[in-house]
């Protein structure tokens, strides 16, 4: 495996109440900067691939460890995770550093959270790139009883509504194991569940906090996308902080889905939509439909990728943002 990336020096903003830790690399004249937003359980770190090679193409960029997350601060309401906080963070970044507009590039949820910036935040919004994540309308009812309906109380997403918090324990007491279980490239396709129709998930078994409590990685045939080094840098930033930060984002699904009903899903900046090929929890057919709310969208499909789709295939999803970028604004 590659050498261990070096970050840039970790700088720190004040923004929308917390202080937030970030990296940037590149030439501070270069605009509109690229803003790189990480998923869960990730960290700047997940970038560090795309801040190397973006910035030695001469282009800015900034990437944050987002609100309880990593060098971030971890406030203690469940609320305070919710999608205006998460969105006014990155305008209060933006302000920091005396940008006008950026480009807004996020994985997982930080996918959700870029998609939500030119709802939210139009005057402050250059572009945006979804990585596996797609833009959709805004759910017929509670996206948790959907959640619920569709794949059981097991589910991942179900568990991390409990108010007692037994998921955080289960992660935050088997780090190195939370992170061996899910840093690993998906198994060979003909074993993996068919695809689904259009907009389906398949049906898989998202019961995560289970799944990591029985992990051994000794009987695991898949192969991980880290080195001993890179899971080293997760595995330490997450047993100081533990999960409860991140696993608030999801605390705040019912909430956002309440607080959003009068607005207009439309994206009306430049588009791209990074899709993974072997994505089991975000195929491509999720992102079937998305040209009727993105007048401007472009799709671009990473053969040969799992979930982890910047860190399984840095160079190409480097590639494409710089392509994109210098095609689109120059």
């Amino acid at each position: 495996m590659a050498a261990l990336i070096e970050m840039p020096p970790l700088q720190f903003a004040r923004t929308n109440g917390i202080r937030m830790g970030y990296y940037e690399a590149g030439p501070n004249t270069d605009t509109p900067p690229v803003i790189l937003c990480h998923g869960w359980p990730e960290i700047a770190f997940s970038w560090r691939h795309q801040i190397k090679a973006l910035s030695e193409a001469g282009i800015r960029v900034i990437a944050p460890d987002q609100r309880g997350y990593g060098a971030t601060d971890r406030p203690e309401p469940v609320e305070a995770y919710d999608m205006e906080h998460l969105t006014g963070d990155l305008v209060g970044l933006l302000d920091h550093l005396k940008i006008d507009k950026a480009i807004f590039v996020g994985h997982d949820w930080g996918g959700f959270i870029v998609w939500q910036m030119p709802l939210r935040h139009i005057d402050r919004v250059a572009g945006v790139v979804g990585v596996n994540t797609p833009h959709t309308p805004r759910a017929p009812s509670d996206p948790i009883g959907l959640f619920r309906q569709r794949f059981g109380d097991q589910s991942y997403i179900v568990q991390f509504q409990d108010p007692a918090r037994e998921p955080d324990r289960i992660f935050g007491s088997r780090v190195e194991q939370t992170f061996d279980f899910f840093m690993r490239k998906p198994t060979p396709r003909k074993e993996t569940a068919p695809t689904a129709g259009a907009g389906e998930l398949p049906k898989l078994n998202l019961a995560f906090p289970q799944m990591v409590a029985g992990y051994d990685a000794k009987f695991d045939p898949r192969t991980p996308i880290l080195s001993p080094e890179e899971k080293q840098v997760f595995v330490d930033t997450f047993t100081k902080t533990g999960f409860t930060g991140g696993i608030n984002w999801y605390r705040n699904m019912s909430r956002n889905w309440q607080r959003s009903a009068d607005l207009d899903r439309t994206v009306r900046v430049p588009a791209l939509m990074i899709m993974a090929e072997n994505d089991p929890v975000l195929p491509p057919s999720a992102a079937d439909g998305m040209e009727k709310i993105i007048p401007d969208l472009e799709k671009y499909l990473v053969r040969d990728s799992g979930h982890w789709t910047q860190q399984e295939k840095p160079d190409e999803v480097s590639a494409k943002l710089i392509e994109w970028r210098r095609r689109r604004f120059g």
